[in-house]
């Protein structure tokens, strides 16, 4: 599930490999674009978070909604990826936002995806070589099967917390979580009952992923619960997808730990309505 950077600068001539920039900032959505655009792991294609990894908002959705499969297809061939290829997506920020290409990737049923550990940060500072190329587009259109990776509705984590059903685990920054601030979305707080797990406690202090059996300590209480499912969320269905990739990671090949849905429309999606509760009383999953 993941590569080190020397790995990947070794064997970025593979035919089979196709690497994807997906570094991108919430409070600027053009700064991935232009630090690509400057400087990328050379033959990376860029992904732009709202234009290529989410699809079009809605009155009634939060802000990244799921793209539309069959435009994703075409995004997927212009980068020439097959079922045969292996990518690697990487980003800036601890995998935030690779990791929602990662879940695409499976949501619609490529097997072949990895992250680079560490993303981009590690690939500079091991002073790997670097390019400002942009790659060659590609004619083709990705064989996509949606449904790879389960996802909930508002619908269904109202009536899960209602029921005692689910466990919702929420991977925004613990102030954000907390109330204390919100930069992004216009309520603060949390969805009442979640529990707060932010994304970067799955990295180490230098940007890596926790080793498997750390997080799988971590996230122990987690899976032990299986009774109810297991439910990740965000500010808008992003960062959540790097909780879920690192259970995944924890959990090797564990076929008893099923795989945590995504609540898409998230906590963007949650605010919609004043109807649905909220608090900010931080309940923490260290």
């Amino acid at each position: 599930m993941l590569v080190q950077a020397d790995e990947l600068a070794a064997a970025s001539d593979h035919p089979d490999l196709v690497i994807v920039d997906c570094r991108f900032s919430l409070l600027d959505p053009e700064a991935g674009k232009k630090a690509w655009q400057k400087d990328h792991i050379p033959g990376a294609y860029y992904a732009h978070l709202d234009q290529d990894l989410a699809g079009p908002i809605t009155m009634n959705s939060g802000r990244h909604p799921l793209p539309d499969p069959e435009q994703f297809a075409t995004l997927l061939g212009c980068w020439g990826v097959t079922p045969e290829t292996h990518v690697v997506a990487y980003d800036g920020a601890g995998g935030g936002v690779a990791a929602r290409l990662w879940w695409l990737l499976c949501w619609v049923g490529h097997e072949q995806v990895t992250l680079l550990d560490g993303g981009y940060p590690v690939w500079e500072d091991q002073k790997l070589p670097v390019s400002a190329d942009q790659p060659v587009q590609h004619q083709g259109r990705y064989p996509v099967t949606p449904g790879g990776m389960p996802v909930v509705s508002t619908a269904e984590v109202e009536a899960g917390l209602q029921a005692g059903t689910l466990v919702l685990l929420d991977a925004r920054e613990a102030d954000r979580f907390a109330g204390k601030a919100e930069p992004i979305d216009s309520q603060a707080g949390h969805i009442l009952g979640s529990h707060n797990r932010p994304f970067r406690t799955n990295l180490d202090a230098l940007g890596r992923f926790r080793a498997a059996a750390d997080l799988k300590e971590s996230f122990r209480e987690l899976l032990s619960d299986t009774d109810r499912q297991l439910v990740s969320m965000c500010g808008s269905g992003v960062t959540a997808c790097q909780n879920i990739f690192a259970i995944e990671l924890a959990s090797g090949d564990a076929d008893e730990v099923a795989v945590p849905a995504l609540y898409v429309g998230s906590w963007s999606e949650w605010i919609r309505s004043a109807d649905r509760p909220v608090e900010t009383i931080a309940i923490t999953v260290n």
